[in-house]
């Protein structure tokens, strides 16, 4: 039943970094009010919470719920997956940062910096890659022997 509920979780929190993820992209503009970078700052927040419960649900099943271990650590395809999830984590580090600076502000409007904007859709590119290799894994993709 834990490994059910685990999984559930993992899959909750992934479907809602998704969308805090897609939403602030929807929202971000070179220059945006000092309302959108509230919301803005309140959808990341969420982002980052989701965040924490993927890895948490992720560490669970990855090294006390499921399948051993081994059946993780050996496998390229899983490998991978955590190499373009720390990338992802590092990526929203900067934007996150930006927000919450500036999610008080009394400027009317905020400049947006390029970066934030560029690493905001390569998020999105990750994203799109890492259920992929997640998908990949449970089908035994990247088990030798």
């Amino acid at each position: 039943m834990a490994y059910v509920l685990i999984r559930y979780l993992h899959l909750l929190a992934a479907l809602v970094f998704t969308g805090a993820l897609l939403i602030e992209n929807m929202a971000i503009k070179p220059m945006i009010n000092r309302e959108d970078a509230r919301n803005l700052a309140r959808v990341d927040a969420i982002c980052g919470m989701a965040a924490l419960v993927i890895i948490a649900c992720g560490m669970t099943l990855w090294l006390w719920i499921g399948k051993p271990a081994d059946f993780y650590n050996t496998n390229p395809v899983f490998q991978l997956k955590l190499g373009l999830l720390a990338i992802l984590i590092v990526s929203a580090i900067y934007p996150a940062i930006f927000f919450f600076r500036h999610r008080q502000t009394e400027q009317e409007q905020l400049a947006v910096p390029k970066p934030v904007r560029f690493l905001l859709r390569f998020e999105i590119i990750l994203l799109l890659i890492i259920p992929l290799l997640a998908w990949a894994m449970t089908r035994g993709i990247g088990i030798s022997g």
